[in-house]
């Protein structure tokens, strides 16, 4: 029996992982394709933030693919054996993970200021203070994550593990449950709230129609970015909390077995923090239909058609195209 759920639980997380891992590369760069490509996208801190966090999906996602993958051509998981691969995952997975929380909070906190009816707090977050804010995150969790690194090492019956007693309680009581749990869901789920909040007042303020359609998108894109943040970080962090004060010693093969097929279940369903923003903003905004439209059609699909017919003689009609800011306020 505990053999049969092993099994299990080992082609679920093959073949979900891979699903998802394909969706998430093909979501990301989507929405890296729109965030950049369009104007009005491009000078938005909100939405700054999102890029550098598609950017750390995208990478984090093509790195678990590689990981599920290697296993199939070599017969075993060399991160469980390499201690090289072992800490070269580690700090990948960490540097990532935590860049992307970071971004979610940086998002939903810039968007509670700038939808903000005080001038001055509107003001106080910049562009320059957003580069800022990302470049020393990205710092940071890459020192911690390179620390962490060092202190993993192989065991022949575990894999790949903590192997130092500080780092194991450092990870075990403030590490999973605070910094990359509860804080994070605490700060983005706040400012998420505050934010759609000012956006309900926003009728009061004297700005253009244009403005106000815009930072509407921006909040409930956030909203529902951090609605998603929370629900598949907050069974995943009672889950480390869980097992990181149960004791593996004393458990029999098929409490192990049940319990690993609980925790394929959980990392799964928390990969999708990283694999599903681009179809949650296509489906949750027709604004953002509507710009998806314009740039996979009217731009990089115009683009392949000239580039596979090469037909110079045809006469073509005269672009005329509306900007990129006009695009979606149709």
């Amino acid at each position: 029996m505990a053999s049969t759920i092993q099994n299990f639980a080992s082609q679920y997380s093959f073949y979900a992982n891979l699903i998802i891992n394909s969706t998430a590369i093909f979501g990301n760069i989507l929405n890296l394709l729109i965030f950049t490509k369009l104007k009005i996208f491009r000078d938005n801190r909100c939405i700054f933030y999102l890029t550098i966090e598609s950017i750390s999906n995208l990478i984090n996602q093509l790195f678990t693919l590689i990981i599920n993958i290697l296993p199939k051509i070599y017969g075993y998981d060399i991160t469980s054996y390499s201690l090289t691969w072992c800490r070269i995952k580690n700090m990948i997975y960490q540097i990532a993970n935590l860049i992307t929380l970071s971004m979610v909070c940086f998002a939903a906190v810039d968007q509670f200021f700038s939808t903000n009816y005080r001038l001055h707090l509107r003001q106080f977050c910049t562009f320059k203070l957003a580069q800022c804010f990302v470049f020393a995150s990205i710092f940071i969790w890459f020192m911690h994550s390179l620390l962490y690194s060092f202190y993993t090492a192989v065991n022949p019956s575990l894999g790949c593990i903590l192997s130092n007693q500080i780092w194991i309680a450092y990870t075990t009581y403030f590490f999973f449950p605070v910094i990359a749990g509860f804080l994070p869901i605490l700060i983005a789920s706040l400012f998420s709230l505050l934010a759609y909040g000012n956006v309900r007042r926003i009728i009061r303020r004297q700005i253009s129609i244009e403005r106000r359609r815009f930072d509407r998108q921006i909040t409930a894109m956030i909203l529902i970015r951090v609605i998603l943040f929370v629900t598949v970080t907050f069974p995943y962090t009672c889950y480390k909390i869980y097992s990181n004060n149960i004791s593996s010693k004393n458990v029999g093969e098929l409490r192990a077995a049940i319990e690993h097929l609980i925790q394929v279940f959980i990392y799964s369903f928390c990969n999708l923090n990283y694999a599903v923003n681009f179809y949650l903003f296509f489906i949750s905004s027709s604004r953002y239909r509507r710009q998806v439209k314009y740039i996979l059609k009217k731009k990089y699909w115009r683009q392949i058609i000239n580039w596979c017919c090469h037909n110079k003689n045809q006469i073509q009609p005269e672009n005329t195209l509306v900007s990129d800011e006009n695009i979606v306020d149709e």
